[in-house]
């Protein structure tokens, strides 16, 4: 995907290997099918032998999406031998034969690949065990509310350059905004009682300027003037430490130069690993790490001149139009609202039902 991608924001986001939960007896995909079967021998006795017919044809959908999934990650297939999963899976079973709703099968599944990707962490198969329950119980309105809301507090553009990020942004937004946002209320108060959510009442949901102004501040902050001393210095730090000009125009004020970088946590020198320069990737020392970090702690502090940036940016934002949609939507949630470890596992599991580059959840 080269620049084009989104991952999950926070300090302490990292890539997991799907390599967790394996049991090394051999199960491949005809194996993992009969353990399906045989798990869904536990649901027979709940169903009279009409609704038995509906029960297992709709189980057979979700099973179509799970295995090809599964079978697609290394050592997956292997998670079915074990006894927590097989488990899990018959709940997954139970939902998808309680739901008439075709994306929840897909939905069901992507949450059991999360649970072997990340099912080490007691918190995380809670979180996945109870969503796993709620799938057929929460509204088409509400899960896109949460899907939507998830995705801008916890995924960002991995790119330094606003308008490949908003460009990106955009293009995401555009697959999960796939019907009508939600107003009002009663999705909120929905979404509560299924404890994906913690509403705050009586505390204002911040506008979306203020959200991305901070979230995004490496591309509103003001940066260095350029040729002040500040400048000259920026420059002398990179040539002593042997790194290559890394600093760029300022896209929202041509009179100020900045660093490539989305906010300063990308500079973060237990993060930082490389860079790239003229489409080459360049391996860096804590040394070089610091120096660039040192470059950031250069920049003017001006409110005015950031706002003015801020403001240049959201006129940008306004210009595309799921961006737009997803601004105007936002901008009018009354409430501060919180995702629980529920809300935010079934939240993610339906951006990647929308959006397959996305990649899994980090915690």
């Amino acid at each position: 995907m080269g620049n084009k991608q989104v991952q999950e924001a926070g300090d302490n986001s990292q890539q997991f290997q799907a390599n967790n939960m394996t049991v090394n007896l051999g199960i491949d995909e005809k194996r993992a099918r009969e353990i399906c079967q045989e798990m869904i021998l536990q649901l027979k006795n709940k169903y009279t032998e009409e609704a038995l017919k509906v029960a297992e044809s709709r189980v057979s959908e979700f099973e179509d999406k799970l295995l090809p999934k599964m079978k697609a990650i290394d050592g997956a297939l292997e998670a079915f031998a074990d006894p927590s999963f097989q488990l899990l899976l018959v709940e997954a079973q139970k939902t998808a034969a309680s739901t008439e709703r075709p994306a929840d099968y897909d939905l069901l599944s992507e949450l059991l690949v999360h649970r072997f990707q990340n099912g080490t962490d007691r918190n995380t198969r809670a979180g996945i065990t109870r969503a796993v329950k709620i799938v057929d119980e929460i509204s088409d309105e509400a899960l896109l509310g949460l899907t939507v809301f998830h995705a801008v507090t916890c995924i960002e553009p991995v790119t330094g350059v606003i308008e490949e990020g908003l460009d990106i942004l955009n293009d995401l937004f555009g697959k999960l905004i796939y019907a009508t946002l939600p107003n009002g209320n009663k999705w909120l108060d929905h979404l509560d009682i299924l404890s994906t959510i913690r509403v705050i009442n009586f505390v204002r949901l911040p506008k979306m300027e203020d959200h991305y102004s901070e979230q995004f501040a490496g591309y509103m902050d003001v940066g260095i003037k350029k040729y002040s001393q500040e400048f000259y210095r920026a420059i002398e730090l990179l040539n002593s430490n042997n790194l290559p000009n890394i600093l760029i125009e300022h896209e929202l004020n041509t009179d100020y130069v900045r660093l490539c970088v989305l906010n300063k946590n990308d500079i973060d020198p237990t993060k930082l690993t490389h860079l790239s320069s003229n489409n080459t990737v360049i391996s860096l020392t804590d040394i070089q790490k610091n120096a660039i970090r040192s470059i950031y702690d250069l920049y003017k502090q001006d409110v005015a001149i950031r706002q003015e940036n801020v403001n240049k940016f959201m006129k940008e934002w306004n210009k595309r139009t799921n961006l737009k949609i997803l601004r105007e939507w936002w901008n009018n949630i009354e409430y501060l609202m919180q995702l629980t470890s529920v809300g935010k596992v079934l939240a993610h599991a339906n951006a990647q039902r929308c959006d397959k580059r996305l990649s899994p959840l980090n915690h």
